[in-house]
C-alpha cells in the first residue's frame, strides 16, 4: 500500500461485523483462564497483559506508523521526549558515550547534555554539516549511537541523512533520526540508511494539538551481533534468560525497549490518545500537502520584506540545503524560521502584533503559531549552544497552518507595518 492508503487502512483490519473505525479499549487490564498463563506472560509478555506494556488501540496505532516507515515494529510512548530517550537508554548505559547532531531541538540537547550526563552518559555534540571525516572524530571505543533530525527544530536544518548513516556504520553504531518536521510523507530514513526513527507525534502526526505523544520505530536492519551490543546477545537475568537477538531476529531492539525499558518507565499513552492520534494519520498525506503549499508561498512572502533580515526554508532557492532539500525530501514541510532586522526587540514586537497567528509553545499545529526560541524553547541553552543549535536572538519560528494562505499572509503584512 502507498501512504495515503496506509494511513487509512494499515493496523486496525476489521472483520465481519466489527466497528469500521479502530475501537477504544478503555481499559488497563485483560482477563484470563489460568494463573499458569498469566504467568508466562510475565516471563515473555508478547500478549496484552496490562496497558503500561501495550494496548489494542495502541497497537493498531504502532502498526500503522511502523508500516509507513517501512519498520518492522514500533513502541509509542507519552510523548516525543520520552521516545527520545527510550530509543538512547535502549542502547547506552553508564560509561557509554552518544554522539549528536549540534542543530537540534532546545529540549533534546537539554535531555542528552544535562539528564544523560546525571546518568553517565556523555553526549558529543558535532556539527553535521562537516565532513565525515571530521564527523567521525567525536566517536569513541564506548560511543552506541549517533543522533541527528531529519529537519531540525527549529533552525530547518536538513541533515544528510545517508552521510551521516555511512559514519555510524563505520563505527558500528546504529543511525537513530528524529523524523518529526519531515513525517514519513516527506521523508523515509530508514530509505536513506537510519536504523531507528523517532517523532513527536505531537506535531503534525496529531496535527490538532490534541494529546502529546511519541513513537519509536525500528528498521530491523541494523546487525546487533557485531560486538558493541551485549544486552541484545547475551541473557537478560531480567527476563529469565532471554535472548533478544536470538528470540526475536530483526525486532530484537523494538521488543528490548518495550519489554525493559516500558516495563520500568511506564511511559505508555493512553488508549484514548492513540485513538485521537489515529484520527490525524488517516488525514496526514492531505494535510502535508497543503502546509507545504502554504509555507513555501508564506517564506517567499517574508523574504521579499525589506524588514526581514534573512528566511530559512529549504523549499527556498536561497537556502542552503535546497539542494539536499530536493533530493531527501518530498516537501519541506509547514515551519519557516526567519530573523526579523532589530533583533530580539523587533521579534517580540512582530509577534505580539499577529491577529491571526498564536504566540504559543506548540509547532507544526493545524493552526498558524509562533515561537521565539531563544527565550522560550531553547532558552536554557548557552550563547554558545545557541549558535551550534543555529539560533539567533532575533530568529522567529513560524508555523504556518491550514488557514488560507492569503489571510495569514495578510496577518503577517499587517505585523510588519507596525515593526
Amino acid at each position: 500500500m502507498r501512504d495515503e492508503t496506509i494511513c487509512l487502512h494499515a493496523g486496525y483490519e476489521p472483520k465481519n461485523g466489527e466497528p469500521g473505525a479502530l475501537p477504544i479499549v478503555q481499559s488497563t487490564t485483560y482477563k484470563f483462564d489460568s494463573t499458569e498463563h498469566i504467568g508466562q506472560l510475565f516471563d515473555m509478555p508478547m500478549e496484552f497483559m496490562y496497558s503500561r506494556f501495550a494496548n489494542p488501540t495502541v497497537d493498531a496505532v504502532e502498526k500503522k506508523i511502523a508500516a509507513l516507515e517501512g519498520g518492522v515494529g514500533a513502541l509509542c510512548t507519552s510523548s516525543g521526549q520520552a521516545a527520545s530517550l527510550i530509543s538512547v537508554l535502549n542502547l547506552c548505559s553508564a560509561g557509554d558515550s552518544l554522539v549528536s547532531t549540534a542543530a537540534i531541538y532546545g529540549g533534546t540537547i537539554n535531555l542528552f547534555a544535562v539528564t544523560l550526563k546525571r546518568f553517565g552518559i556523555e553526549c558529543v555534540f558535532v556539527d553535521q554539516d562537516a565532513s565525515e571525516e571530521e564527523i567521525s572524530k567525536a566517536f569513541k571505543e564506548n560511543t552506541k549511537a549517533f543522533f541527528c533530525e531529519t529537519i531540525a527544530n527549529p533552525a530547518l536544518n536538513v541533515c544528510d541523512i545517508a552521510k551521516l548513516a555511512r559514519i555510524a556504520h563505520t563505527h558500528k553504531v546504529p543511525l537513530i533520526c528524529d523524523n518529526t518536521f519531515a513525517t514519513p510523507i516527506l521523508c523515509k530514513p530508514f530509505d536513506l540508511g537510519a536504523d531507528i526513527v523517532v517523532h513527536s507525534t505531537s506535531k503534525y502526526m496529531d496535527g490538532h494539538a490534541l494529546q502529546c505523544g511519541g513513537v519509536i520505530v525500528d528498521s530491523g536492519h541494523f546487525n546487533w551481533k557485531n560486538g558493541k551490543f551485549p544486552d541484545f546477545t547475551e541473557p537478560d537475568e531480567s527476563y529469565h534468560g532471554v535472548t533478544y537477538t536470538k528470540e526475536f531476529g530483526d525486532m530484537a531492539y523494538i521488543i528490548k525497549a518495550r519489554m525493559q525499558l516500558m516495563r520500568d518507565f511506564g511511559a505508555y499513552p493512553a488508549a484514548n490518545s492513540a485513538f485521537l492520534l489515529n484520527l490525524g494519520l488517516e488525514t496526514l498525506p492531505v494535510r502535508i500537502k497543503q502546509y507545504c503549499e502554504n509555507a513555501q508561498k508564506v517564506a517567499e512572502y517574508f523574504e521579499s520584506s525589506d524588514k526581514i533580515e534573512s528566511v530559512n526554508y529549504p523549499g527556498l532557492p536561497s537556502s542552503p540545503y535546497y539542494e539536499l532539500g530536493k533530493k531527501m525530501l518530498r516537501g519541506a514541510s509547514g515551519v519557516v524560521t526567519l530573523v526579523i532586522k532589530g533583533g530580539k526587540a523587533n521579534a517580540v514586537k512582530f509577534m505580539d502584533g499577529l491577529k491571526l497567528a498564536s504566540n504559543e509553545v506548540h509547532v507544526a499545529d493545524i493552526r498558524t503559531c509562533v515561537l521565539h526560541p531563544a527565550s522560550a524553547t531553547h532558552r536554557q541553552l548557552t550563547d554558545e549552544q545557541l549558535v551550534a543549535a543555529g539560533i539567533n536572538p532575533g530568529m522567529i519560528r513560524f508555523s504556518v497552518g491550514l488557514e488560507n494562505v492569503e489571510d495569514i499572509i495578510e496577518d503577517i503584512a499587517q505585523s510588519l507595518a507596525n515593526v
